[in-house]
């Protein structure tokens, strides 16, 4: 009679299979010691009935075991081709030349942000030139030419001017992030998404799958080597979906590992608590995605990206915005009120 529960016992058993450092063989001689010791299975029946139940039993789980890692070889290898997608995606994107990855990364804003932006670069260029007129010439090459290149420069290349280098107080120390939004680490390197991140851990020697030990937890990861430290055992820098992470073994020698986010909404600033933190600022999403997402979220991006291209040119973001409108009909609403030592921050 078939088992209501088939994983009732496995913490029980995988505990007992953790003692037996020799692996199946050690476990399968405790397994028959015991029935020979502690039941009657030699005993109690014909040699032929007690072979022929084991073997019975043998070619049950062999078909389910099978059965099992076809259907886990089919998901490596979607995950692996999406894989080989996206490297060939990001191989392709990395050779174009800079002006091609310019357009892409400045396609999202529409006519009307641009004008409404050119407008206001214009307006607060006004006030600096009416308001010195000791310096006249210098006053008219930062108004015309001169603020000119500083813009081209971020559209030409994707990057900030030189003088985003000041970073904020808060960012300095914290690395930059690689090509894929992740980090460069000594034991491996991750890359991300919205959605996911992927993990790539080289080995020094091939191995068997069986030779590693990955556990997913909802904030926890775990990944090593059997009979070896952990190569990596600390907190997540937030929730994954543990039935949604895989891991794959490639060419036996590199651990491929795809976590899945709960939120996202977030760049992950670090992978595990004890890895160095990135500047999430400096993350630069790809515009071409942005059609994978849904309308909200698409919509919440696009606003990110659009308040840190404002952000790049010293302008306020869409929040700011609104809060010094906020402040603007105030003062209007209260003319009696002094506000010439107000500022807005």
């Amino acid at each position: 009679m078939p088992l209501k529960d088939p994983e009732a016992f496995d913490g029980m058993l995988m505990a007992m299979a953790q003692q037996h450092e020799e692996g199946v063989q050690e476990l399968l001689d405790t397994i028959f010691s015991f029935l020979a010791r502690k039941t009657d299975f030699y005993t109690g029946a014909s040699r032929a009935t007690a072979r022929k139940l084991i073997l019975e039993k043998f070619e049950k789980y062999e078909s389910k075991a099978k059965e099992a890692e076809m259907k886990k070889k089919k998901e490596f290898d979607e995950i692996d081709r999406k894989r080989k997608e996206r490297a060939e995606k990001e191989r392709r994107e990395q050779e174009a030349p800079p002006v091609d990855l310019s357009e892409s990364s400045v396609q999202e804003l529409t006519e009307e942000e641009a004008e409404r932006l050119q407008k206001e670069i214009d307006n607060k260029k006004k006030p600096e030139q009416s308001s010195s007129p000791e310096p006249s010439g210098a006053s008219s090459s930062a108004g015309g030419s001169g603020d000119a290149p500083a813009v081209t420069k971020v559209e030409e290349n994707g990057s900030k001017p030189a003088d985003d280098e000041d970073e904020d107080e808060n960012d300095k120390g914290k690395l930059k992030p690689n090509s894929g939004n992740g980090c460069d680490l000594p034991d491996y390197r991750w890359t991300q998404t919205l959605s996911e991140i992927e993990l790539r851990i080289p080995l020094k020697i091939n191995l068997k799958s069986g030779d590693v030990k990955i556990e997913f937890k909802k904030r926890h990861l775990t990944v090593g080597l059997k009979n070896q430290p952990p190569i990596i055992d600390a907190e997540t820098f937030n929730e994954i979906k543990v039935e949604e992470s895989t891991w794959v073994l490639e060419d036996r020698k590199v651990i491929f590992i795809t976590l899945e986010k709960v939120n996202k909404m977030e760049w992950w600033n670090r992978l595990v608590m004890t890895d160095p933190e990135l500047n999430t600022r400096k993350v630069n999403p790809e515009p071409s995605k942005l059609s994978d997402l849904d309308g909200e979220t698409r919509s919440m991006v696009e606003k990110m990206m659009y308040d840190q291209r404002r952000k790049e040119m010293g302008l306020p973001t869409s929040e700011e915005e609104k809060k010094q409108e906020m402040l603007k009909k105030f003062m209007g609403a209260h003319p009696e009120m002094d506000f010439s030592k107000c500022k807005f921050s």
